[in-house]
């Protein structure tokens, strides 16, 4: 925003002249309230945007916000964890419409969400209309679009219908399952709306557009793990009942840790650790998971008989994936935590919380500042003369990344969920891959070895890597190593998420990646970082959610934590997205190559924030409640009368009443009985006293009703309700389909099957976003090796040395 007047309301006189972060210069007005667009602009005034939070005279209800319901004195400590360095302007919807308009007209980007009274006076289509040099970013629950763009909806619900709850088996068979607990889909909705916004402004300032968000879609993409494609190309589910995840999170001498099994290997290697090697059957025809089931009241003995650092030192050397389970009393006195600086102060309030979720050189971004109080900034921006964008004449490119040629060397879901998004958006990916270790997703679907181009078959394989070439190329020989070199010359991106002692072993560091190619940007998603005393320990999701927080909010209240066990990948890939788009807007203004490291646990304690912030700030533990929430009062899962698809009387929906006013609704829907209507439980804290009571009336009353009857009835009346889907039923869920979430990609081997897309709509398009299917292994080995100039010789001699090849070996 430019603006005719000395002196920005936080200046930096005095101080030297430093390299100014990558958004510097660009200005976001902030219409959202809630979680989802104060974490969207966070990243973005991270990345060093200004950012003008517009608020109503009563201010954002984040300001009065407290998970564990503390008396405030001031502003929140969410509140100011997530407004560090905005600007806060008050503006009367009635009175103020010249005045937001003049913010409009200078601003860059609008994120809006609906929820205060003054974004609710204009609607992003409006503003478009109004402004058309602005990218608008809506973050709504369902999207601007489609039969449910009204409907109510929270974050319990949300993750109800997007299959998250019941997808992942999170449970046990003879309770309700459990949600994930401490509002992730929020920050997954603000960090997608982020990296949508940067690509809309990737390469300066360009015509305007809308970005519609869904934080349905978002969950879809966080929570389960392409549950449609995987029905569909294999004929069943992921997974048909609620089974523990061996041994998971377990209780051992002085606390518990966190032990998993994400590979056959790593469970072959957990049998030799407890002393039985004798378990280990390659032959099983059982899952992993299933058998680890079968041995596990010997394997939780074994781990209630050593002390928690013993186990995690074994587990360590035996390379099986662990982790301390943290929560908010304890995640900053971790060791690892600690050496890597991953909690700083906050600069008003001096409570403890996360730093950045990603670093950069020489590349920086904006040092945590002070969140300001309501309307501290009005008067100057009154008193300024706003001085208008102009509309860039040119047509919006269809394709926002087109042109960036990424190597992308990463595998398994947390590096190619990162890849596949900047494949879908324009760039031109190629996947590497080697014959003697493919890409972990081909081995994970259960095909039999015996089985022609098994490892072809892979549904995970084929919903993340979508529109990429494929390039095999064996990195232990010295031919593969300088091929690679080769390649990495003609690429501007090179992206991998190895543990940091494999790129060590073959030479591949900022400083080799510069002497070839100067100005290419090295994206590394290390699982713990590059540093610290984990840095080379393994990092599936399911460790990084407990050693971040996550996992400790996740379960009933009388039971160890569950993990997760899916929002740790996809989550670090749209973090380590957002990073990368801030790189390489450093570079165009620069020049400079950047060193960007997207570790997954730094992505994972800012979406687990909340956690640290209330202990350090008010000394207030979170603990998981089951599905209960302090967003809500009732919350929770309540059994219908429907037998599911399995044969069992296990079909649920969740119920979750956000305001007074909802419950009025609620008690209207049900009839209005006497107990629902009580004064007593007028409130959300009276309500909130009384919860067992309520969830015996409300258990009631839908067991002998169908799910659809409920939702009808109770959504018809203006209450968050929502079926708990099983996930491989997404698309039976209208909204997706008015959306077009879902494609069909027709594989080679595998025939045509539904891939999900991205959570947001463009203005500015594209109208389809999978545009090839993911590649077969090598498929494009002769094309990229030609395009370096080797000739068909030299290719065919290079397959004949095992350099190179299509199948694995």
């Amino acid at each position: 925003m430019a603006v005719e007047q000395e002196g920005p309301p936080h200046g930096t006189k005095g101080q030297a002249v430093v390299t100014q972060p990558p958004l510097s210069g660009y200005t976001v007005l902030d219409l959202s309230s809630g979680i989802a667009g104060a974490y969207c602009t966070k990243l973005l005034a991270d990345g060093g945007a200004d950012i003008i939070k517009v608020e109503s005279p009563q201010g954002d209800w984040l300001r009065s916000w407290s998970a564990s319901r503390s008396e405030l004195t001031g502003d929140g400590a969410l509140f100011s964890f997530l407004a560090g360095s905005k600007h806060s302007v008050v503006a009367d919807p009635d009175v103020d419409s010249d005045f937001v308009g003049r913010l409009l007209g200078a601003a860059d980007v609008v994120v809006w969400s609906p929820g205060s009274s003054v974004a609710e006076r204009v609607s992003p289509d409006v503003l478009r209309e109004q402004s058309p040099h602005l990218v608008v970013a809506s973050i709504t629950p369902f999207g601007l679009r489609g039969p449910w763009r009204d409907r109510p909806a929270t974050e319990f619900t949300l993750q109800a219908w997007s299959g998250g709850i019941i997808g992942l088996g999170r449970g046990v068979a003879d309770r309700a399952p459990v949600f994930v607990g401490g509002q992730v889909g929020e920050y997954l909705a603000g960090a997608y709306a982020s990296a949508a916004i940067l690509a809309a402004l990737y390469g300066g300032r360009g015509p305007g557009q809308l970005i519609d968000l869904s934080m349905l879609e978002a969950q879809i993409l966080g929570l389960t793990y392409y549950p449609v494609t995987y029905f569909e190309m294999l004929g069943r589910p992921w997974r048909d009942t609620r089974r523990l995840t061996v041994p998971g999170v377990a209780q051992a001498q002085g606390g518990l840790v966190d032990l998993g099994c994400g590979t056959a290997q790593q469970w072959f290697d957990l049998c030799a650790m407890v002393g039985h090697p004798e378990w280990i059957d390659e032959e099983s025809p059982l899952s992993i998971t299933e058998l680890a089931n079968v041995y596990a009241a010997d394997i939780y003995e074994w781990v209630r008989n050593h002390p928690a650092d013993e186990i995690r030192e074994l587990a360590t050397a035996f390379r099986i994936p662990n982790a301390p389970v943290a929560n908010g009393a304890n995640i900053v006195a971790l060791e690892h935590f600690v050496e890597r600086g991953s909690f700083v102060r906050n600069p008003r309030d001096g409570f403890h919380q996360p730093a950045h979720p990603y670093r950069m050189r020489p590349a920086r971004l904006r040092e945590p500042g002070v969140a300001p109080r309501l309307g501290e900034h009005t008067a100057y921006y009154r008193s300024a003369t706003l001085v208008p964008r102009t509309v860039v004449d040119s047509a919006p490119t269809e394709l926002p990344l087109a042109g960036l040629r990424v190597l992308d060397m990463t595998a398994f879901w947390a590096g190619p969920s990162c890849t596949h998004l900047l494949a879908m958006l324009g760039a031109e990916v190629i996947h590497i891959e080697s014959t003697r270790r493919p890409d972990g997703t081909r081995l994970i679907a259960g095909i039999p070895v015996t089985e022609e181009q098994w490892w072809e078959k892979s549904p995970i394989f084929a919903a993340l890597n979508t529109n990429k070439k494929s390039l095999t190329l064996d990195l232990q020989r010295p031919r593969g190593r300088e091929l690679l070199l080769e390649l990495i010359g003609t690429c501007d991106v090179i992206a991998e998420n190895f543990t940091p002692r494999v790129l060590d072993q073959i030479g591949l560091d900022f400083a080799a990646v510069q002497a070839v190619r100067p100005e290419a940007i090295l994206l590394r998603m290390p699982g713990f970082g590059l540093d610290g005393p984990w840095r080379d320990n393994p990092a599936f999701a399911y460790v990084i959610e407990s050693a971040s927080g996550v996992s400790w909010l996740t379960g009933y209240p009388d039971r160890t934590p569950f993990e997760p066990y899916s929002v740790g990948d996809p989550n670090a890939g749209i973090h380590a997205l957002n990073a990368l788009l801030l790189a390489l807007e450093h570079r165009r203004r620069t020049g400079q190559g950047v060193m960007v490291e997207a570790a997954m646990i730094d992505a994972a304690l800012n979406i687990a924030a909340e956690q640290v912030i209330e202990f350090s700030a008010y000394g207030a533990l979170l603990e998981r409640a089951g599905n209960r929430g302090p967003t809500a009062a009732p919350q929770n899962l309540y059994l219908s009368a429907d037998i599911d698809e399995f044969g069992r009387l296990d079909s649920w929906v969740a119920i979750a009443v956000a305001t007074d006013d909802q419950w009025i609704q609620l008690c209207s829907a049900l009839g209005s009985p006497s107990w629902a209507t009580d004064p007593a439980l007028a409130t959300a804290e009276r309500r909130r006293a009384s919860e067992d009571e309520i969830d015996v009336r409300l258990s009631q009353w839908c067991a002998g009703r169908t799910r659809d009857e409920i939702v009808a009835t109770l959504w018809g009346a203006g209450v968050p309700v929502a079926k708990v889907m099983q996930p491989h039923r997404q698309t039976e869920l209208d909204q997706l389909a008015a959306r077009g979430f879902f494609e069909v990609v027709d594989h080679p081997v595998c025939g045509p099957a539904r891939l999900s897309t991205v959570p947001m709509r463009l203005s500015g398009g594209p109208c389809r976003f999978h545009t090839q299917p993911a590649p077969l292994l090598g498929q494009h080995n002769h094309e990229l090796l030609a395009e370096l100039g080797l000739t068909d010789a030299e290719i065919t001699e290079l397959e004949a040395d095992g350099v190179i090849g299509r199948s694995p070996s």
